[in-house]
Protein backbone atom coordinates (compact mmCIF):
# COMPACT_ATOMS: atom_id res chain seq x y z
CA UNK A 1 0.00 0.00 0.00
CA UNK A 2 1.28 3.41 -0.97
CA UNK A 3 0.20 5.55 1.98
CA UNK A 4 1.49 8.74 0.39
CA UNK A 5 -0.63 8.20 -2.71
CA UNK A 6 -3.71 7.69 -0.55
CA UNK A 7 -2.92 10.79 1.51
CA UNK A 8 -2.42 12.90 -1.63
CA UNK A 9 -5.68 11.69 -3.15
CA UNK A 10 -7.62 12.35 0.02
CA UNK A 11 -6.01 15.77 0.48
CA UNK A 12 -7.05 16.70 -3.07
CA UNK A 13 -10.66 15.96 -2.17
CA UNK A 14 -10.44 17.69 1.23
CA UNK A 15 -9.28 20.87 -0.48
CA UNK A 16 -11.66 20.91 -3.42
CA UNK A 17 -14.66 19.52 -1.60
CA UNK A 18 -14.41 22.14 1.16
CA UNK A 19 -14.30 24.82 -1.52
CA UNK A 20 -17.27 23.37 -3.37
CA UNK A 21 -19.21 23.00 -0.12
CA UNK A 22 -18.82 26.69 0.65
CA UNK A 23 -20.05 27.58 -2.82
CA UNK A 24 -23.09 25.33 -2.36
CA UNK A 25 -23.86 26.97 0.98
CA UNK A 26 -23.69 30.46 -0.49
CA UNK A 27 -25.70 29.49 -3.55
CA UNK A 28 -28.34 27.92 -1.32
CA UNK A 29 -28.61 31.11 0.69
CA UNK A 30 -29.00 33.13 -2.51
CA UNK A 31 -31.76 30.85 -3.79
CA UNK A 32 -33.63 30.95 -0.47
CA UNK A 33 -33.43 34.75 -0.47
CA UNK A 34 -34.93 34.70 -3.98
CA UNK A 35 -37.84 32.62 -2.69
CA UNK A 36 -36.67 29.29 -4.12
CA UNK A 37 -36.83 27.59 -0.72
CA UNK A 38 -36.60 23.97 -1.91
CA UNK A 39 -33.62 24.66 -4.14
CA UNK A 40 -31.94 26.72 -1.43
CA UNK A 41 -32.43 23.99 1.16
CA UNK A 42 -31.09 21.39 -1.27
CA UNK A 43 -27.81 23.23 -1.72
CA UNK A 44 -27.50 24.20 1.94
CA UNK A 45 -28.05 20.53 2.82
CA UNK A 46 -25.47 19.59 0.23
CA UNK A 47 -22.99 21.78 2.10
CA UNK A 48 -23.50 19.66 5.21
CA UNK A 49 -23.08 16.40 3.31
CA UNK A 50 -19.89 17.58 1.65
CA UNK A 51 -18.38 18.79 4.89
CA UNK A 52 -19.16 15.37 6.35
CA UNK A 53 -17.02 13.84 3.59
CA UNK A 54 -14.26 16.38 4.30
CA UNK A 55 -14.31 15.21 7.90
CA UNK A 56 -14.13 11.52 6.91
CA UNK A 57 -11.29 12.15 4.46
CA UNK A 58 -9.43 14.21 7.06
CA UNK A 59 -9.77 11.42 9.61
CA UNK A 60 -8.40 8.92 7.09
CA UNK A 61 -5.41 11.15 6.31
CA UNK A 62 -4.66 11.32 10.02
CA UNK A 63 -5.11 7.54 10.39
CA UNK A 64 -2.50 7.09 7.67
CA UNK A 65 -0.09 9.33 9.59
CA UNK A 66 -0.37 12.22 7.16
CA UNK A 67 -0.56 15.93 7.77
CA UNK A 68 -3.79 17.61 6.74
CA UNK A 69 -3.34 20.87 4.87
CA UNK A 70 -5.60 23.85 4.51
CA UNK A 71 -4.72 24.89 1.01
CA UNK A 72 -7.08 27.83 0.78
CA UNK A 73 -9.95 28.43 -1.54
CA UNK A 74 -10.10 29.98 -4.97
CA UNK A 75 -12.37 32.88 -5.67
CA UNK A 76 -15.46 31.71 -7.54
CA UNK A 77 -18.30 33.68 -8.95
CA UNK A 78 -21.70 32.95 -7.51
CA UNK A 79 -24.59 32.67 -9.94
CA UNK A 80 -27.91 34.36 -9.19
CA UNK A 81 -29.88 32.54 -11.88
CA UNK A 82 -30.94 29.13 -10.52
CA UNK A 83 -31.12 27.50 -13.96
CA UNK A 84 -27.66 28.70 -14.92
CA UNK A 85 -26.29 27.50 -11.61
CA UNK A 86 -27.75 23.99 -11.95
CA UNK A 87 -26.18 23.77 -15.42
CA UNK A 88 -22.84 25.13 -14.20
CA UNK A 89 -22.84 22.71 -11.27
CA UNK A 90 -23.59 19.83 -13.64
CA UNK A 91 -20.64 20.87 -15.81
CA UNK A 92 -18.41 20.47 -12.74
CA UNK A 93 -20.01 17.23 -11.52
CA UNK A 94 -19.59 15.21 -14.71
CA UNK A 95 -15.79 15.46 -14.95
CA UNK A 96 -15.59 15.30 -11.15
CA UNK A 97 -17.16 11.84 -11.08
CA UNK A 98 -14.72 10.67 -13.77
CA UNK A 99 -11.79 12.09 -11.80
CA UNK A 100 -13.00 10.35 -8.65
CA UNK A 101 -13.11 7.01 -10.47
CA UNK A 102 -9.53 7.52 -11.68
CA UNK A 103 -8.40 8.36 -8.16
CA UNK A 104 -10.05 5.19 -6.89
CA UNK A 105 -7.99 3.19 -9.36
CA UNK A 106 -4.84 4.73 -7.88
CA UNK A 107 -5.69 3.69 -4.32
CA UNK A 108 -7.09 0.22 -4.97
CA UNK A 109 -4.21 -1.29 -2.94
CA UNK A 110 -5.53 0.60 0.12
CA UNK A 111 -8.92 -1.03 0.73
CA UNK A 112 -10.02 1.38 3.46
CA UNK A 113 -9.38 4.48 1.37
CA UNK A 114 -10.81 2.76 -1.71
CA UNK A 115 -14.02 1.90 0.16
CA UNK A 116 -14.28 5.44 1.51
CA UNK A 117 -13.92 6.90 -1.98
CA UNK A 118 -16.37 4.32 -3.32
CA UNK A 119 -19.00 5.47 -0.81
CA UNK A 120 -18.29 9.07 -1.75
CA UNK A 121 -18.69 8.14 -5.43
CA UNK A 122 -22.17 6.76 -4.74
CA UNK A 123 -23.10 10.07 -3.09
CA UNK A 124 -21.66 12.08 -5.98
CA UNK A 125 -23.44 9.95 -8.58
CA UNK A 126 -26.73 10.61 -6.79
CA UNK A 127 -26.04 14.37 -6.98
CA UNK A 128 -25.05 14.05 -10.64
CA UNK A 129 -28.27 12.21 -11.48
CA UNK A 130 -30.33 14.87 -9.67
CA UNK A 131 -28.67 17.65 -11.70
CA UNK A 132 -29.06 15.74 -14.96
CA UNK A 133 -32.71 15.11 -14.15
CA UNK A 134 -33.29 18.75 -13.27
CA UNK A 135 -31.84 19.91 -16.60
CA UNK A 136 -33.96 17.36 -18.47
CA UNK A 137 -37.07 18.42 -16.57
CA UNK A 138 -36.39 22.10 -17.28
CA UNK A 139 -36.20 21.27 -20.99
CA UNK A 140 -39.48 19.29 -20.83
CA UNK A 141 -41.66 21.56 -18.70
CA UNK A 142 -39.97 24.91 -19.19
CA UNK A 143 -38.02 27.23 -16.93
CA UNK A 144 -40.97 28.90 -15.22
CA UNK A 145 -42.72 25.63 -14.44
CA UNK A 146 -39.52 24.15 -12.99
CA UNK A 147 -38.89 27.24 -10.90
CA UNK A 148 -42.36 26.92 -9.41
CA UNK A 149 -41.39 23.44 -8.19
CA UNK A 150 -38.48 25.00 -6.31
CA UNK A 151 -40.56 27.47 -4.25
Amino acid sequence: MDKQKSIESLQFFVTHLAEGAMVHKQQGMIFKAQGFTKLGEKYIGHFGEEMGWVEKFTERILDLGGDVKFEGMKSRDLIGNPIEYVKADLAIQEPGVELLMKCMEGVKDDPTTYDLLKAYLADEEEDLYWSQGAVELIEKIGIQNWLVTQL
